[in-house]
């Protein structure tokens, strides 16, 4: 009922590789980031957070914005993520047109490199850190 009322939107886990990629679970975002503050009761300031909830905080408000963007462009992207049995992951996987776009999100200045998994089986793929400095660029 929230995912049909727009409140809540899922995101599938992206693979190729079944043996090796989680594949079958989802992740599930607020449209609205307003809300998913209401419903955990938390209305500080964003640097006021722990760093766990930053970060989810972040990532959520980011990706609701991408596929909020893509859908408005109508730019036919298909959103996953991706994560191995263990425990490598990327925040947001992009698909168009054949092409992948990988993005992890940081809310602080951290800078990592891809997992090796990912860059193993995906050597095309495009890889980015988003964060404070860059985000503009992607939304």
């Amino acid at each position: 009922m929230l995912q049909k009322s727009f409140v809540l939107f899922r995101i599938g886990g992206f693979s190729r590789n079944l043996r090796k990629e989680v594949s079958k679970s989802s992740k599930w975002y607020f449209y609205d980031t307003g809300i998913r503050n209401a419903v955990i009761r938390d209305y500080s300031p964003f640097r006021q957070r722990p760093d766990t909830e930053r970060g989810a905080l972040w990532e959520n408000y980011f990706i609701s914005d991408r596929l909020k963007r893509a859908h408005n462009h109508r730019l036919g992207i298909n959103f996953y993520f991706w994560r191995t049995y263990d425990q490598q992951e990327i925040d947001l996987i992009e698909e168009e047109n054949g092409h992948l776009s990988a993005i992890e999100m940081k809310s602080g200045s951290k800078q990592p490199s891809p997992p090796k998994a990912f860059s193993k089986a995906y050597p095309d793929a495009a890889f980015s850190v988003l964060n404070a400095d860059n985000y503009m660029d992607y939304i």
